[in-house]
């Protein structure tokens, strides 16, 4: 059958569409999208309009029904609201990742798992070497985190000559580290906990799981529980971007059960749906319960962790960790007294403990474990490929802001931190990319480098 002509201004469109759709899947644009917006948020808070950047981010938002109100800031609603919606992919991941990736068994997870805790470990320890007084000793957890999106768009920069499982590992390690930054965030960063609160966040699991129970597969109907859950952990005192972690790791990694495979339900009500179609004088709304059916079916072709986390990623990656960038970045240099010797030395010391514990403790941990023999080195990769991912990996970005703000109190002493962050994220990519591209030159003798080492 010959296809239609489209009118002119459509056929653009699908094009201009299409074309926006292959951008948005090169994954090195998601992280210069971040840095776009780190810089942007520098240069206003440090220009004639900087009121204007406090001011934006301490707008209040309320939202409420009747007499309960509940009224933010601007800048609450994007580290506690969006960056949950964040957390709630990284726990899909992790989830994915323990089902069928590198963490879904010991073998395989071991040496990525010994590399993430030696590359939050040695940070942690180097950042407390400097000596801090008390209140700024809480930052030792800012350079232990890793920017996921900031470091695998900065390896795609790399090109296709970098080995996949370069990726995939560097993946394992991300993920591991979100983990163990999650976990840091709910020992060390909970206020006094309000268990009342535990029972609020309960109800919203157990709907959650009763919905998935009875065969829910529909994403709107989990927005409610969701917002239960949210709520009841803020009301514990726990950090509530960690709902978004459960609930990303209470997603289901299978389909939900049809009475028929999800493909031979699509051929029948397909089939069905082209019989009432091509009747003679078909009602159009006698085809709506085929099309519903056949919904369901082609949903059902994915899991839902795997459906959901698609549907989201381009929402965090391109809008709200750009937001979220936007938001924090903004460090007033002017506000930070770096003559002073306290904030001076927060920012040189998440600055070099990102920078270089972040690689050391990776490649170290990593070389040990190898050489007592308890783990071997994944295929395709040797210690060049293993010194490029703890380059990488010094990129904290996204998550180190994030620590940094639950750390410090201080404002003199947060905005130090952010500099020694967004300073170190420069270098560690910079330093990465140089050694990807040095690597890749000196190809024929990186197997060579990489048995001897």
């Amino acid at each position: 059958m010959q296809s239609k002509e489209l009118p002119r201004a459509q056929e653009l469109a699908e094009r201009a569409f299409a074309n926006l759709e292959r951008f948005l899947h090169i994954e090195a644009v998601s992280g210069v999208l971040l840095l776009i917006a780190a810089v942007v948020a520098l240069i206003w808070a440090n220009s004639p309009a900087a009121e204007s950047y406090e001011a934006l981010w301490h707008t209040p938002l309320t939202f409420g029904v009747g007499s309960m109100i509940y009224s933010q800031s601007l800048h609450f609603w994007i580290n506690d609201g969006l960056m949950t919606i964040f957390f709630l992919v990284v726990g899909m991941e992790i989830r994915r990742e323990i089902h069928e990736g590198a963490l879904s068994s010991l073998r395989q997870a071991m040496l990525p798992i010994a590399a993430a805790i030696g590359g939050v470990v040695v940070p942690a320890l180097i950042y407390l070497g400097f000596g801090h007084a008390p209140s700024e000793q809480q930052g030792w957890a800012v350079p232990t985190a890793t920017d996921i999106a900031f470091a695998v768009g900065v390896l795609a920069l790399l090109g296709k000559s970098i080995p996949s499982n370069v990726r995939v590992f560097l993946l394992a390690l991300a993920i591991i580290d979100d983990i163990i930054a999650v976990l840091i965030i709910a020992f060390f960063f909970a206020d006094g906990l309000n268990y009342s609160g535990f029972g609020f966040a309960m109800i919203g699991l157990l709907m959650v799981i009763g919905l998935q129970k009875i065969g829910v597969g529909s994403a709107y109907a989990y927005v409610i529980p969701g917002a239960i859950t949210w709520l009841g952990v803020l009301l514990t005192g726990v950090h509530p971007t960690l709902a978004g972690v459960v609930l990303g790791l209470i997603t289901p990694v299978t389909a939900m059960p049809m009475r028929e495979r999800p493909l031979d339900a699509i051929t029948r009500f397909t089939g069905e749906l082209l019989g009432r179609a091509k009747a003679p004088e078909q009602d159009a709304s006698g085809l709506m319960s085929p099309l519903k059916r056949l919904r369901q079916a082609q949903r059902e072709l994915v899991p839902p962790v795997v459906r959901m986390q698609g549907a989201l990623h381009p929402w965090v990656a391109f809008g709200i960790m750009p937001v979220f960038a936007l938001a924090n970045a903004g460090v007033s240099l002017s506000g930070v007294d770096l003559s002073a010797g306290a904030t001076q030395w927060v920012m040189i010391a998440v600055a070099v403990a990102l920078v270089v514990g972040k690689p050391l403790g990776i490649v170290s941990v990593s070389w040990l474990m190898v050489r007592l023999g308890w783990c071997v080195l994944p295929a395709e990769l040797n210690w060049r490929s293993i010194i490029l991912i703890g380059l990488l990996a010094g990129i904290g970005f996204t998550m180190s802001i994030f620590i940094a703000n639950l750390a410090f109190v201080d404002t003199g002493a947060l905005g130090a931190a952010k500099l020694g962050v967004l300073s170190a994220s420069l270098i560690a990519a910079a330093l990465g990319l140089t050694w990807g591209v040095w690597s890749m030159r000196s190809a024929p003798s990186a197997s060579r480098m990489g048995s001897t080492l």
